[in-house]
């Protein structure tokens, strides 16, 4: 350690006020985190990149400052989804630390696990007031039985207005409209559904069939149409 001559020539001062870190919430306990071993909890983050065309979706379950659940959902870029796949095995195994200061190849997901970094320490991570914490598999959770994103997709016009072209229920294939051509109700088919019908035996029309379903009015429409084509 080198120090220049004014701070050699400086008599010492005690830090008298100096009490240590202050304890942050981790998993129903007050921990004061001095390491990265310190840290554990699991909290969702959102990241995105530098020219703003695609957002990433980050949860991560960490025990004692170790990554042990990774959960990757990227949208609107296609070579995201590639940089997904790679960040899903680089981070399980690496400390908080070492992933915050890991290439994840994509600014998004990057950007999502600084975030999660300030989360987590500064205690406010999701599983802050949980005993215990979440198992390794809850990340699982957010996605549902079929193990798929949910993600909504919509677009609209001034000239010819909205088209709901996917909803958390599935993709949409119709929308019903109303005598003053508002929406009213849509029809989608889950396409999760459909792919485990169809590994379970079933042709692909009798899947289509079965994994069909429909929200709001749409017995009342006066008429539906297909929000891709019309």
């Amino acid at each position: 350690m080198i120090y220049s001559r004014e701070v050699e020539e400086m008599c010492p001062v005690a830090q008298g006020v100096h009490h240590g870190a202050a304890p942050i919430p981790e998993e129903a306990k007050w921990i004061a985190v001095k390491e990265v071993k310190d840290i554990s909890g699991f909290t969702h983050g959102i990241g995105w990149c530098a020219p703003q065309q695609g957002a990433c979706k980050l949860s991560l379950n960490v025990k004692e400052g170790i990554i042990q659940e990774a959960l990757v959902e990227t949208i609107g870029c296609s070579g995201m989804t590639h940089s997904a796949a790679m960040a899903s095995e680089i981070l399980p195994g690496l400390t908080v630390m070492e992933a915050l200061n890991t290439d994840l190849v994509c600014d998004a997901i990057n950007t999502a696990m600084r975030e999660l970094f300030l989360q987590i320490v500064y205690g406010r991570s999701q599983s802050a007031f949980s005993e215990d914490g979440l198992p390794v598999g809850a990340g699982l959770e957010d996605l549902g039985k079929g193990l798929r994103s949910q993600v909504g997709t919509m677009y609209g016009t001034l000239k010819k207005g909205p088209r709901y072209l996917e909803m958390a229920e599935g993709y949409v294939t119709g929308i019903a409209l109303d005598e003053d051509n508002q929406i009213i109700g849509y029809q989608f088919v889950s396409l999760g559904k459909m792919t485990d019908f169809i590994k379970k035996g079933d042709d692909p029309t009798t899947a289509w069939e079965k994994a069909k379903g429909q929200y709001g009015r749409v017995a009342d429409a006066v008429k539906i149409i297909d929000p891709r084509k019309e």
